[in-house]
């Protein structure tokens, strides 16, 4: 298998509150400057605006305002000061689950599949801490807030051997990070495919929307699933190609077998609408190898959000949605009339990838009785018909996705640089294994040496001159890509000859998309200049590199630290499809300095340091073998 693809980097210079059942609640105190807690008061104007003032949030009737901010708040300079701190204890253990009907060994956190969800505030202070019970099966874990910027909490990132050594058996480590923005997320693994043997869940951050409603539905998860564990199918994935998957699950739940076969088990997700009422449905992409197209039978979805990022609101009986985003959608109850229950579909998309359960990933929407008895319909099976919709493997058009908080820009293309020795190619390597290759190097990173613990405990010249080289990778294959430069626009170009799709995430930023679409990419100066100064390109975190197409991203370098960009289909990244920008490295490693309470990230390291240490000591007799990428 062969594909030609070029990935350019130029740079331009520029001198409602939240409940769970794993939460406690307790005052915090923030600085009285820096929106992040440890952050150096060199770089405090960099940090966003923070206002002293909690409040109980929005109404029905009221979802664009949000205490004394609203959605027209610029979120990316302006964080609301609450004052709370919301704490969940995450614990994660090997255990036997049946989601489909059908017993297989899994992880979990907190014995549920998905994980519990994390409801925050807008600009609430998040703490988790995540236990590691996996000594039986010798699995270092790790947490990740897919999405999440970190603004200035690099450390917290969540990523083995980028930001952090696993965590050892028996070992716990606490993450603390800031709710700078609002909208759906998931959290999960970053070590390998853990993430796809169950290590994941919803995260809710409540803030203001573009649309009202009367009800939260909260997340819907989709995901695909298989009888055999990733760790499994690996071996088939990295020497024959992708697996063709059993089946999928909606929020942990679906049925194995024909509606009206009594050899069927499982059973599927529910919930219920009140007629006349609108709900709010957080719908989340969290497969390992699936693109979905999400509808409800009957009823129309008004798209709010994506990803993290408030949308000019647009209607739709369909979306399409790549691994690793998030839709908002407004439901209206207004169908009573037509049945007592909907079919909510999840149909993969097969032009993306193969799956053996593809017409019967459902779940069940019904309209709760006005009296008597039981609220629920006689029979919660629906017999309704879904949409007509072409199977295609793309994302949302982006001429729809116009986020409310745009800032105009006046950049051209003759402002950037370009590099064209940059390939990305697949092939197998010496082992007969499969293997992606970004810019020549297909990533292989240690677990024991992240990037950061190289900053931290490195005094040498850095990643800008070729070092350090840690004892078990080179910088080559770390895959790094240094910008130094502070406020820098940075345009990524992927173009691909191959018929095979990739949805790009990128850590620690929200990306604007300056172009998508088949083929390959030409633009002019003049084109360029209009689509910035128009301020509609969309913006999110992660988006679908089309077969024989191409995506160009832009990001400014706001956000110091080694943020990783890869495909998110899990077999893709751990044959290495990514890389890593080290951004504005002299100010990561100025961070790391200054000792404790110097107001840097001087406990972060002494905290990661601990972490690999005890990793170290863990793993001493080398009874834990890395594969795949390291990442």
């Amino acid at each position: 298998m062969k594909m030609r693809t070029w990935l350019w980097y130029m740079i331009y210079y520029l001198s409602t509150p939240a409940t769970s059942g794993f939460l406690r609640t307790l005052p915090f105190e923030p600085p009285e400057k820096a929106t992040i807690p440890f952050t150096p008061p060199i770089f405090v104007s960099d940090q966003p605006k923070v206002y002293p003032k909690a409040c109980p949030g929005n109404t029905p009737m009221t979802r664009d305002q949000w205490c004394q901010y609203s959605l027209y708040t610029d979120y990316t300079s302006t964080v609301p000061d609450t004052g709370v701190t919301r704490e969940f204890w995450f614990n994660v253990h090997q255990a036997t689950l049946a989601p489909d009907g059908r017993p297989r060994s899994a992880l979990a956190i907190n014995g549920t599949l998905p994980g519990p969800t994390i409801k925050a505030n807008w600009g609430d202070t998040v703490v988790i801490h995540l236990r590691n019970h996996l000594k039986d099966v010798k699995n270092g874990t790790s947490l990740h807030i897919h999405g999440l910027r970190q603004h200035y909490t690099n450390p917290m990132d969540g990523v083995v051997s980028v930001t952090q050594c696993p965590i050892a058996p028996d070992n716990t480590m606490t993450y603390r990070w800031r709710a700078t923005q609002y909208g759906t997320t998931w959290y999960h693994s970053h070590i390998g495919l853990q993430t796809w043997e169950g290590v994941y869940g919803g995260v809710i951050i409540n803030g203001p929307a573009s649309r009202n409603y009367d009800q939260d539905t909260g997340v819907i998860l989709l995901s695909d699933w298989d009888i055999n564990t990733v760790d499994e199918l690996w071996g088939q994935a990295e020497t024959v190609g992708s697996p063709q998957l059993d089946t999928g699950l909606i929020n942990g739940n679906n049925v194995f077998g024909d509606d009206d076969s009594s050899s069927q088990t499982g059973s599927r997700f529910s919930t219920s609408f009140v007629s006349g009422k609108s709900y709010r449905l957080r719908v989340t992409n969290v497969a390992c190898d699936t693109q979905f197209k999400f509808s409800i039978d009957h009823h129309t979805l008004t798209v709010i959000a994506m990803d993290f990022v408030p949308i000019e609101p647009y209607e739709a009986t369909a979306i399409n949605i790549s691994i690793g985003q998030r839709y908002d959608v407004i439901v209206k109850a207004d169908q009573a009339a037509v049945a007592e229950s909907f079919w909510l579909r999840a149909t993969p998309q097969l032009s993306c990838s193969l799956n053996n359960n593809a017409d019967n990933i459902r779940g069940i929407i019904y309209y709760e009785k006005s009296s008597g008895g039981s609220r629920k319909p006689s029979s919660l099976v629906p017999s309704t018909t879904g949409y007509t919709l072409t199977d295609i493997c793309e994302d949302e058009p982006t001429s729809k996705l116009i986020p409310i908080v745009s800032k105009e820009l006046s950049l051209v293309s003759s402002d950037f640089y370009y590099n064209e020795n940059l390939p990305v190619t697949g092939s197998f390597n010496e082992n007969s294994l499969f293997r992606w290759y970004l810019n020549g190097t297909s990533m292989h990173v240690t677990w024991s040496q992240p990037t950061l613990l190289d900053f931290f405990e490195y005094s040498g010249p850095g990643y800008l001159d070729g070092e350090p080289e840690s004892q078990n990778n080179t910088q080559k294959e770390r895959a790094v890509l240094p910008i130094p430069k502070a406020d820098t626009w940075v345009l990524v170009v992927i173009e691909t000859t191959m018929e095979a799709p990739h949805p790009i995430h990128l850590h620690g930023h929200d990306f604007l998309i300056v172009a998508q679409g088949n083929g390959s990419w030409n633009t002019n100066s003049q084109n360029l200049r209009l689509k910035y100064a128009a301020g509609t390109l969309p913006k999110r975190d992660t988006a679908l590199l089309p077969a024989l197409g191409h995506l160009v991203l832009a990001f400014r370098t706001d956000n110091p630290g080694a943020w990783l960009m890869h495909c998110h289909i899990g077999w893709h990244l751990d044959q290495g499809f990514a890389l890593q920008f080290v951004e504005r490295e002299p100010e990561v490693r100025r961070m790391f300095e200054g000792g404790s309470g110097s107001g840097g990230w001087w406990d972060y390291g002494r905290t990661m340091k601990q972490n690999c240490d005890d990793w170290n000591w863990y793993n001493r007799g080398g009874q834990v073998v890395e594969t795949g990428a390291g990442i």
